[in-house]
């Protein structure tokens, strides 16, 4: 799961059965202190999001679960809506050590 920021949406005028009425928004992932990675991509949205809205993303076949019809041809999906984040990355950058 990773956070991202809603940044656009996707007007298709065909879909796959399944996906029909189903919104498909234009997504940016986001690291821990919220900035932006470059990577983007398109999600189905089946929550109601919205412009600059930050939220989950799953991928892969989890998105497709989060469908009311589960196993479309889904490789990324919005599961949530984000409140908040803390972490101590954001609280105190200085004395947090990152290990990847």
């Amino acid at each position: 799961m990773f956070l991202a920021r809603v940044i656009g949406r996707v007007v298709s005028t065909r879909k796959l059965a399944g996906l029909e009425g189903v919104p498909l928004l234009v997504v940016e992932r986001v690291d821990d202190q919220l900035q932006p990675t470059g990577e983007t991509l398109v999600a189905v949205d089946g929550i109601g999001s919205g412009p600059d809205d930050l939220v989950m993303l799953e991928e892969g076949r989890e998105a497709a679960l989060s469908l009311e019809e589960t196993f479309v041809a889904v490789d990324a999906a919005i599961v949530g809506h984000v409140e908040q984040v803390a972490s101590t990355a954001i609280a105190n950058p200085a004395t947090t050590r990152r290990t990847r």
